[in-house]
């Protein structure tokens, strides 16, 4: 029996297939046979594959469906390349994931790596298939290929090999991930990543380099993955989960975390490849134009951009197409008729129609959801839950003198002087401004500070979130998306790579930002200045893609919002920062290893839902909000507050346990692995101690704050304004006053403004 009745997936796209199907059935087969898939022994007994096994899984008919539309010798490669992965997949499986042999594993993916050479370096001689195969493919692939592609190719192969360790440690351990967590590594070790790379070639269609690592591209590659991942954990529940064992597969995930019967999870879980799905179609269609314009981008590498996005739509519909059919999985009823190469499929591929358009169909349905929500309902004060906190708190001995210099900073950069546009003539006033006491959340952070250290960290505070309250009160009420895009531009040229002259500044976001960056950046190198200076463009940006949701009435898709919310708060730019003063002495790569990057994005996540709980009536009620946890996950598991809050607080509870599990476990594997000294440890550990403070400071500060209370929020209203249009800041780098009253203006007629040109061009 199926573990679960598979649910009512979301097809907008329909699958075709390729007409070099039979052709490319042979040639695998043969390849497979040549690289020695085909008698590969077990350790137990018996051989991985055999050539019936092989043909039942029919990855040719899969890669016909995902490339319709490549020639002969190119559905060949793309086949080769998925006949080795899913092998390398079963092979790893049998020699280490049932033994839990982790040293032996370690040594098999160590040699493996060896195979993708660099132009002139010679591959080691193979001793297994999956070595064989893959000094066969990179040998027939690579060359044809831009360096650039290349680089990115390597990265999603090693993380697809490498991280296979993650899902072997979690098994040896009996330990599920939770959900963020499993999303992050799931694109990782899951190769989707690695797929849309394979599309580039099978399309013909690079992408630019200068536009590979921009949010557009890199959302449209990171939502294709997670709904290819997510539907094949529905697929493939049965085989992975009740048959082999394993534990890395998102249904079971949810079962766990949210206690909840499998069939129940299994919906829940297409709920969530639907919104990706869904958010992949917003990226292509709002954010992909405006980059292609923004850049300037030149017709041909328009077009090649265009026919990788539907080349990933392609794959999206083929796959589905595939899973339905595939011995591999559990599909019982899934396609309706046998696949054919003419006329299309006839399966499931045929309900793109009904999931467009049908209301009752699971597209229309999340759509419907993600852009109805009612702004300004009164929602009363939401309970704080009980926060797992593990780490004491400590407070800097300079504090009170920070307190007051704060107040002389913000007043000279006039933060609280009137600003044209804004109700009641001042985002911020000095009363308000020491009630926010950014000193105070400083000296938790950076308790060991330097009195200059921790004004510097309190006047970055204060300006982080100037800016985050000024775009939506300056830009927000009226739409006017393009004058927030050239202000944001603007930023940049107060934080010049050379530390030399920069304009004159026009406003306090621009002043404040003249000064810290001379302040921040003159001691540090052209290299560390850059990357820090990328860290605090990506904080901006992110203001924008909040004032695009709002422009939409758009609730974000629950992955997205929690990607870009640890932009929007402000902490990629507080740990880029942080990292400065050791920038020569850690290798770079050190950062990117999943042990850095989980317990970096862990410590973000609790920071940024301990700010979302508490902010919740001032955002929801008096701000008119769409960006806040509670309310995406409101919004998406269909649950009222109260219980949307016991999820947030049940995520940052498990954030916080994996936080702890990579301290206590994983630190020290990660310094033996590549051996690093005394100095890089010590560095290292004290990262890990500052990520405690941080936490535990931030909590402190929120339950700290009295503009939290409805008392204060009631104080702070404009009269008469819809909801109370609060202009206060939510808090540290939140977003405060998201949808401002419109500002009077006299002439003729009085009353509303007439939006700008900009405005009414943003409008439409």
């Amino acid at each position: 029996m199926q573990a679960f009745t598979l649910p009512d997936f979301y097809t907008p796209y329909p699958a075709r297939l390729n007409p070099h199907l039979e052709r490319t059935r042979e040639h695998s087969t043969a390849w497979a046979r040549r690289m020695g898939m085909l008698d590969a022994p077990k350790p137990q007994g018996g051989v991985v594959w055999d050539e019936a096994a092989l043909a039942k899984m029919d990855y040719a008919l899969m890669c016909a469906y995902t490339h319709p539309d490549c020639d002969g010798p190119t559905l060949d490669l793309i086949t080769d390349w998925y006949v080795w992965v899913f092998f390398f997949d079963d092979h790893f499986l049998e020699h280490f994931k049932y033994s839990r042999d982790l040293a032996g594993a370690k040594r098999y993916l160590d040699h493996l790596e060896l195979f993708m050479t660099e132009d002139g370096q010679a591959p080691p001689e193979p001793t297994n298939p999956a070595e064989t195969g893959l000094k066969d493919l990179w040998e027939r692939t690579v060359p044809a290929m831009s360096h650039g592609w290349r680089r990115r190719f390597v990265t999603s192969t090693h993380n697809l090999m490498v991280e296979s360790m993650w899902e072997l440690d979690n098994i040896d351990r009996g330990r599920i991930a939770n959900p963020i967590e499993y999303v992050q590594m799931r694109r990782r070790v899951g190769g989707a990543p690695w797929s849309a790379n394979l599309v580039e070639y099978a399309a013909g269609a690079e992408i630019p380099d200068g536009l590979a690592e921009t949010r557009p591209m890199r959302v449209l590659s990171d939502t294709f993955s997670d709904a290819v991942h997510l539907r094949n954990d529905l697929f493939s529940y049965q085989r992975e989960v009740r048959e082999e064992g394993e534990n890395s597969n998102a249904v079971l995930v949810f079962e766990r975390f949210l206690d909840l019967p499998t069939q129940e999870a299994a919906e829940l879980v297409n709920d969530l490849l639907t919104s990706r799905l869904q958010q992949f179609e917003n990226t292509a269609l709002v954010e992909v134009p405006a980059l292609l314009a923004e850049h300037t981008v030149p017709a041909h590498e328009q077009v090649g951009v265009t026919a990788y996005v539907k080349g990933l739509q392609d794959w999206q519909a083929g796959g589905h197409e595939w899973h339905a059919r595939s011995s591999r999985y559990m599909n019982d009823g899934a396609a309706s008729a046998p696949a054919g190469p003419l006329g299309g499929p006839t399966g499931l591929g045929t309900s793109a129609l009904r999931s467009l358009f049908s209301p009752a169909g699971p597209g229309s349905r999340r759509r419907v959801r993600a852009h109805s929500h009612v702004p300004f309902q009164p929602v009363g004060h939401l309970p704080p839950p009980d926060f797992h906190m593990p780490y004491p708190i400590r407070t800097s001995p300079h504090l009170d003198a920070t307190r007051r210099y704060a107040v002389g900073w913000a007043r000279r950069m006039g933060m609280f002087d009137s600003l044209p546009g804004v109700e009641l003539g001042a985002l911020w006033d000095e009363r308000r401004f020491i009630g926010f006491d950014f000193a105070h959340c400083a000296a938790m952070i950076h308790a060991d500070a330097a009195p200059e250290q921790l004004e510097l960290s309190a006047d970055w505070l204060a300006w982080g979130t100037y800016g985050d309250d000024y775009f939506p009160v300056v830009y927000g009420a009226t739409r006017d998306l393009v004058a927030a895009k050239l202000c944001n531009d603007r930023l940049s040229t107060f934080m010049p790579l050379d530390a030399g002259a920069a304009p004159e500044p026009l406003n306090p976001i621009e002043r404040g930002l003249a000064d810290l960056w001379r302040r921040t950046a003159g001691p540090m190198s052209e290299h560390a200045r850059r990357r820090f200076r990328t860290a605090v463009e990506e904080m901006t940006a992110s203001w924008l893609w909040e004032l695009g949701n709002q422009a939409q009435h758009r609730i974000p898709d629950p992955i997205d919002y929690i990607e870009m919310r640890r932009r929007t708060f402000g902490s990629d730019m507080t740990m880029s920062l942080a990292r400065l003063a050791y920038d020569d002495v850690i290798p770079a790569e050190i950062y990117h290893t999943r042990v850095m990057r989980e317990l970096d994005t862990a410590a973000q996540d609790y920071a940024c839902f301990t700010n979302d709980l508490f902010s919740y009536q001032k955002e929801i009620e008096f701000e008119g909000e769409l960006h806040n946890i509670v309310l995406v996950v409101e919004n998406f598991l269909g649950v009222d507050r109260l219980r949307a809050r016991d999820v947030v607080a049940d995520l940052m509870t498990a954030r916080m346990r994996q936080f702890e599990h990579i301290v206590v476990n994983d630190l020290s594997a990660l310094f033996d692995d590549f051996s690093l000294d005394e100095a890089a440890r010590a560095i290292l550990t004290r990262h890990a101690d500052d990520l405690k403070e941080w936490m535990s400071g931030i909590l402190e500060w929120h339950r700290r704050c009295a503009r939290y209370t409805e008392a204060e929020l009631r104080r702070s209203r404009i009269p008469g304004a819809p909801g109370g249009f609060s202009l206060l800041p939510t808090g540290l780098g939140t977003s405060a006053a998201r949808v401002a009253a419109p500002a009077r203006v006299t002439g003729p007629g009085g009353g509303l403004p007439a939006p700008s040109p900009a405005g009414r061009i943003a409008a439409l």
